[in-house]
């Protein structure tokens, strides 16, 4: 078989390549390992036959280009989220509720955790961040920019060059130091930083730094949105105009080789096949690519690194009740809900994760997809009250998990999630979990290895590597 592109793997980024290609007219064949296309970015029927369609993996939406959804035509709906974050304050009744609708309810709510002050040095800090926004996520559907052109860009739009000092060339812990005085907002804001990557507070490597940068610039704005009807709505889209546009899709096709001459060698139910490409794109990360193509350091070593999260689903029969009784429910959990993640907590964990240990307290973060989409529950589960939760904590490297029994330490991680999010609530989030029709409690945990195991993700990481800079 011949064509003039063949990708390697269906996830998200794939099948949006697949799309292009196709509408400009050259013929596009797309294998991907699993049964199902869409990679990290599907959503399924988690626990058995309960009607909760989940998003596995990845679960929020900011850095997928508005073009890029209008010029496919994709059918996506992005939902804004009310409210940013709330952040109970460990060992009280009281916490920062940020309300993206309520400036004045916000300030108070910093008055009410003791920090006047870092109510105006919000705005502040994050009118920085959409200037940075601004300057840099235009750039990200062109060839990079060059450094002196990105920092160029973004003096034009803020007047010099402090803003790039302060969140390029330093550790971003410092500015967030020198913008914040309560440990708790210091915590909150440096969290963007640190999702599925680990570093210290003030991380001299700077992989801290662009992991918040990208979670601060996404459509210029950084918000994160929900998909409506879940993530794996935003591949099946996908998967749907490369379809219409003529792409051949096959799946359980696992890919042993691609070669110098562009042939791809590749097996489907027990049969081994090859097609032959003009030209190939490898959907998959450094480290699977260097196994395909038997070329070693295609990507240079320092660019390996491994993932620092466990992700954990959960579907309760309702929210569980807050400490803090004057705050509904529904505001604390209708945007990120931190917990355990004062600056000095996560500095702490960072320490303890170091040595070999599960941090005590684990630093963790909820989304609660279905009260802004309860289109992925039955009716019959939206009537009962239920709601879904994603925990993504921080600070457990994979390094946590080498040469261990991997069910043990998926327990131990779980044990060590759920303590944390009690230690904040009024209430046991144990005793509120669904259970499905096996009777077993519907909760999910997903490890490193796990991601390692299932979706090829060197070290469980979910950027596939060392992230890099928007620019060269």
């Amino acid at each position: 078989m011949t064509t003039d592109v063949v990708i390697v793997g269906g996830g998200h980024n794939g099948l949006t390549a697949a799309c292009y290609l196709a509408k400009a007219g050259l013929k596009v064949t797309v294998l991907e390992r699993l049964s199902t296309f869409g990679g990290a970015a599907v959503s399924e029927q988690t626990f058995a036959g309960v009607e909760a369609k989940l998003s596995r993996y990845s679960y929020l939406v900011s850095l997928l280009p508005k073009k890029i959804i209008e010029e496919l035509k994709l059918d996506i709906q992005l939902a804004p989220r009310r409210y940013s974050s709330y952040t109970p304050q460990p060992g009280t009744n009281k916490g920062l509720l940020v309300d993206n609708q309520d400036k004045v309810a916000t300030a108070s709510s910093f008055e009410s955790i003791g920090t006047n002050k870092d109510a105006e040095a919000w705005h502040e800090f994050y009118r920085k961040t959409t200037l940075l926004a601004k300057a840099l996520f235009p750039t990200v559907l062109d060839p990079l920019p060059t450094r002196s052109e990105a920092k160029a860009k973004l003096r034009e739009l803020s007047g010099s060059d402090q803003i790039w000092e302060e969140f390029i060339e330093q550790p971003v812990g410092k500015v967030i130091e020198e913008s914040f005085e309560s440990d708790l907002v210091r915590g909150v804001v440096l969290t963007d930083g640190m999702i599925g990557t680990f570093g210290s507070n003030l991380d001299p490597n700077l992989d801290v730094n662009k992991c918040f940068l990208y979670h601060v610039i996404g459509n210029e704005t950084g918000d994160w949105n929900i998909p409506i009807g879940g993530m794996g709505q935003v591949t099946d889209s996908l998967y749907k105009v490369a379809k219409q546009l003529g792409v051949i899709l096959l799946a359980d096709c696992d890919v042993s080789s691609i070669g110098n001459d562009n042939k791809v060698v590749y097996s489907q139910q027990g049969n081994q096949h090859s097609i032959q490409g003009k030209y190939v794109l490898a959907n998959v990360s450094p480290t699977e690519l260097e196994k395909l193509t038997g070329v070693d350091n295609i990507v240079p070593a320092a660019t390996k690194m491994d993932g620092a999260q466990v992700k954990v689903n959960l579907l309760l029969k309702r929210l569980p009740k807050l400490k803090d009784q004057s705050l509904d429910p529904v505001a604390a959990f209708g945007g990120t809900f931190h917990i355990n993640e004062k600056y000095s907590q996560l500095q702490s964990a960072f320490e303890q994760a170091s040595k070999g240990e599960i941090p005590d307290p684990l630093p963790c973060e909820i989304y609660c997809h279905s009260l802004t989409d309860p289109s992925i529950l039955s009716k019959a589960l939206q009537e009962q009250g239920v709601q879904t939760l994603t925990v993504f904590a921080l600070h457990t490297p994979h390094a946590l998990l080498d040469g261990k029994d991997q069910d043990e330490m998926r327990e131990k991680l779980k044990q060590a999630v759920l303590a944390s999010l009690n230690s904040v609530l009024a209430e046991n989030v144990e005793d509120l979990l669904m259970t499905d029709a096996n009777g077993d409690l519907c909760i999910e945990v997903k490890t490193t290895q796990d991601l390692e195991d299932v979706l090829r993700l060197p070290g469980g990481n979910i950027f596939h590597g060392a992230l890099a800079w928007p620019f060269l």
